[in-house]
Order: C-alpha cells, then structure tokens, then sequence
C-alpha cells in the first residue's frame, strides 16, 4: 500500500514520465555518453527501485525457505510469497487463489499446460488452432505435443495490416478443435487480438483455449473470468518485474483433474516406496524450492503499475504509438510490418539497404536500444517476407523525446547507408 500511495504522489492526470523514470535507477546513467533511450520493453522490461529493494529485503532482512519452517523468517518469508499469489488472483480478476500457478514464465507455463492437461486430452486426429503471429514458445511446445499424440495444427492466417483473419478462423473451427492457443498482444508486430470472442467462439466447439498474455500483462487490464479464459498466463519480467517468475492461470475445475508435471518436495502430500499423494493446489504444480524473491518482489512490480493505472498507461502509450508512427511515416526508407487498428505501443520495421542487425548497432551507439531480428515469432517473418526487424517498443518510462532520439539516430543511420 505504501508503494501504491508514493507513486499517486508522483502521477498527474497525465503521465509524468520524468517522475516515473526518476523510479528507476538504470536511467542515471548515460551509454557511449548519451542519455539511455530504452525502446525494448517488449522483450524485457527495466525495474524500478522498489521492485529492485523487494528482492534485497528478502535477501538482506528474511531469507529463509518457504512452506517448511516454523521458525520467523520462514514464517515471514511464506507470508510475503503467499501474499503475491493474492495479488495475481486480483491483478487478473481469478476466482480463487488456488488458480494461480508459479512458474518461471510464460514459456514454463505454455509448456506446463502442454504437458499435462495437453498429454491427457490430445488424441490422434485432435486439432490445436494456433496463429502465424505466436512466439515461438506457443508454437514448439504445441508441436511437441501434436508429434507425440498424432494432433493436427492449424494456423490462423495474418492479414497484410497484422490483423487475425477472424473469417478464417471461424472456418478453422470444428468439432475436432480442441484447443486454440492464441497470443493476447503479438511481440512482434504489435497487434491486440480479439481473444474474448475468440475464446467464445472457440467454446461452442467444445475446444479448450490459452492466451499468451506476456504482453498484454504491463498495459492493459486482465480480467481472466470475463474473458473466460481456460488457460491464461504471464511473466513477470515483461511487467517491470524480476526475473525467473511468472504466472500460468488454469480455471480450478481444469486444474484439479491435470496430473502434475514435476515431481519433488512440496508438490506432494504423503511420500512412499508403496506410492505419492500429491498435494492440494495450487502446490501441486510446484516443485521443489521456488524463486522466492522474484515471486515477493512481483507483488510489487503489480502495484507499482496498478497505481499509475492502465486508462493512464493506455492514454500515454496511445500517443507515443501515434506520435512515433507519423515520425516514422518521415522515412520513405522505412516499412512498418503491422498497421493494425487495435494495436500496443510497439513498432516494428525494415529499411531499405540496411540490414536491421546494422540499424540496431547505429542507434545503439547513440543509446538507442531497440531489439532487432525475428523476435522469437519467425512464421509471422516469413508473412512479410523478411527474415528480420527492428522492433521499438514503449513502455511507462518512455515519452515523445525519446521517438525523437530514435528518429536522429535512423537519420544517422540514413547518412551510412544512404
């Protein structure tokens, strides 16, 4: 609550970026002697310092393991882990704490539900409906299951603005279907899918579903139950959090009846050579000795955002988007991939005669860092027939001064290659 009540203090009506970026300690210092311009966020986001002091408290004041001692610190330690799992519950609107998973990310998540619910309801024939804008962690472990079990995959096509072709999907649909894996936010290009009609629409065939919600988690309210997600999961990194923790949110009913994936201390209830109980849930999906910290600290980070609050973030991200994309639009030069009309704060593009591994090391030599390459989502390159881009993404730290920075330093990039 503290955390909440200072960042209120820090934040008009409009997003005061300054007093946001004065929150996180990385932007004190220069790169090759020129103010850090930060425009990877979609690949990890920076941690302001009370996410950074949440971890070392732990370290510095508490540390013991979780769920095993009766001694204080492990009794403080428990508290403070188990009290973030109530935080999940409400930063995404789940029905019961117990629905909440910890994992290491979404990438563990995806492959946990793989592994478990998949193992146990795929047959040979099944169908699994994917996109061609899925990061390669909602595609591989698909294809692992779909070889094992015999399952078919589906692609939704990619309309030429990166929109889903929502017609096609609707065909896709079948009494076969039985899962549909779908990214909320695309990390490459950008695009916002319609995942709740989706998700209805993919229910009246009886098929189960999955949101990636990497991206969407740091600008947009999550509501798993009015989106009647089955599955819904996150990482905490992508949301001004540490890394190594994330969220994999499962409805209690789907759950209960999934075996468990690793097998170890505190995912179990009884132990025997004569045969295991498994614990309750959400433990159950839970082995061994957690990331203590990063889950503690996690907490934080979901306040920290919270308090600002999304319409703000939404707002602010909003005209940064538009703002970059008419400086952009400058460069006869330069194609943005991704143009759909609901989209994040996240531009990706080539220019021609320069490779965007080169364009990347330019802007960086002016502190610009972008990311730049195939962004782990290689089918949607293969969309647009690029083998690569530069990808500029924003988050609450960023404002119209740093699109300008970015905007020299593609002119610079311009003088080289002409």
């Amino acid at each position: 609550m503290q955390v909440a009540e200072n960042i209120q203090k820090n934040v008009s009506d409009a997003l005061d970026v300054a007093a946001i970026r004065a929150d996180f300690p990385i932007f004190s210092q220069t790169v090759y002697g020129k103010p850090l311009t930060f425009l990877d966020s979609a690949a990890s986001a920076q941690k302001p310092k009370c996410v950074i002091d949440a971890e070392t408290g732990l370290y510095e004041g508490y540390y013991a393991n979780i769920h095993r001692g009766i001694y204080k610190f492990s009794q403080d330690a428990t508290e403070a882990y188990e009290r973030t799992r109530e935080r999940v519950k409400t930063f995404i609107n789940a029905n019961s704490s117990k629905e909440c998973i910890f994992v290491r990310g979404a990438t563990e998540g995806i492959n946990l539900v793989a592994q478990t619910w998949g193992r146990q309801n795929i047959e040979a024939g099944d169908e699994i409906i994917l996109s061609w804008m899925e990061h390669h962690s909602n595609i591989v472990p698909w294809q692992m299951l779909a070889q094992e079990k015999g399952a078919v995959i589906k692609v939704i096509p990619v309309l030429d603005d990166g929109s889903l072709d929502i017609d096609a999907f609707h065909e896709l649909l079948s009494n076969k279907t039985k899962l549909l894996a779908i990214a909320h936010i695309s990390n490459s290009i950008g695009t916002i899918n319609p995942v709740k009609s989706m998700i209805a629409k993919a229910h009246s065939v009886g098929a189960k579903t999955l949101i990636d919600g990497c991206q969407a988690a740091p600008h947009m309210k999550i509501d798993v139950q009015d989106l009647n997600a089955d599955f819904y999961t996150f990482s905490a990194h992508k949301a001004y959090g540490p890394t190594g923790i994330g969220v994999v949110y499962g409805k209690e009913t789907l759950l209960d009846a999934m075996p468990p994936w690793h097998g170890g201390g505190d995912m179990i209830s009884t132990v025997s050579f004569d045969g295991t109980t498994y614990n309750d849930l959400p433990y159950k999906f839970e082995a061994g000795t957690p990331n203590i910290a990063g889950g503690i600290a996690m907490a934080v980070a979901l306040d920290y955002i919270e308090a600002i609050g999304f319409d703000k973030i939404a707002a602010h991200e909003a005209d940064l988007l538009q703002y970059a994309t008419r400086r952009l639009s400058e460069f006869n030069s330069l194609r943005i991939l991704g143009t759909a009309p609901d989209k994040t704060a996240l531009i990706s593009f080539v220019m021609n005669g320069a490779h965007p591994h080169d364009v990347g090391t330019i802007l960086d030599r002016q502190g610009v860092a972008v990311r730049v390459g195939h962004h782990c989502a290689q089918p949607i390159m293969d969309r647009f027939e690029v083998s690569g881009t530069v990808r500029a993404s924003f988050g609450i730290y960023n404002d119209r001064a740093d699109v300008d920075r970015l905007v020299d330093g593609l002119k610079k990039v311009m003088d080289i290659f002409g």
